[in-house]
């Protein structure tokens, strides 16, 4: 069932968002070859604490860890470990803050020292894919114009769209309905109505969309090896456009 927030709830969300953001920002200057991305789990889940909130996805649906580290291939959900980071690696951080009951949800991916020119452009790219879909996150619209957006655009460059992870309904749970693909028809799927709460996270590679599932049962990555960019924003559907709840400040 898809629940409307009401206004009161929907600033509880920012607020929460705030603090993902926050998180973010501090990222990039940490980020660094030779970090190990458990050391940028623990760094997350510190900072979570310390702004009196919770690491939201430890716990769900059996998850262990206060974010997903994803490298290079790994498309999604990367388990954090030892592995230390190196020039060229292209890495998305992923998580979601629960500030007393309001959840948000953004992930980012980072340059990790100097990247490739085509590994710049695939960032670049997935970046103006999820603006692009927020720009159809009106009132009135449907959910396949925000995936006929992204997929349109994405494909026009050459790059592939991952379609085996949906962007959802957020709050007061990490997951709710509108599940929705970053692809598809435009004009077709759920009505957006004011009050909705959603994420939108497109997730875009430089080869194939298909994606397989290592040993882990979380960890997804590509089938052919092609770098994989994600960018995620939890936002509000109001009478006057779409309001980005995980806004960075620049």
């Amino acid at each position: 069932m898809v629940t409307l927030k009401s206004a009161r709830e929907i600033e509880e969300m920012k607020a929460s968002g705030a603090i993902l953001a926050g998180i973010h920002e501090q990222l990039r200057e940490i980020i660094v070859p030779g970090i190990t991305t458990k050391e940028i789990n623990q760094f997350v889940q510190e900072k979570i604490e310390a702004a009196g909130a919770t690491a939201a996805q430890i716990g769900f649906e059996g998850y262990e860890f206060a974010t997903c580290t994803s490298v290079n291939d790994e498309i999604c959900h990367g388990f954090p470990s030892n592995y230390q980071l190196k020039s060229g690696d292209v890495l998305k951080v992923d998580f979601c803050v629960d500030y007393h009951g309001a959840i948000s949800d953004s992930c980012w991916t980072y340059a990790v020292g100097e990247i490739t020119p085509a590994h710049q452009a695939l960032m670049d790219v997935t970046k103006e894919a999820l603006r692009l879909g927020i720009a159809q996150a009106q009132v009135g619209n449907r959910v396949g114009d925000i995936g006929h957006a992204i997929q349109t655009y994405a494909e026009e460059k050459g790059y592939g769209v991952v379609q085996d992870f949906l962007a959802h309904g957020i709050g007061p749970t990490i997951h709710e309905e509108p599940f929705f693909p970053h692809f598809g028809a435009a004009g077709k799927g759920t009505r957006l109505k004011e009050g909705m709460t959603i994420t939108i996270e497109p997730m875009i590679t430089t080869g194939t969309w298909e994606a397989g599932i290592d040993g882990n049962g979380w960890t997804a990555r590509t089938l052919d090896g092609s770098f994989c960019a994600q960018y995620e924003h939890s936002l509000a559907i109001t009478k006057d456009g779409p309001v980005i709840m995980t806004e960075q400040k620049n």
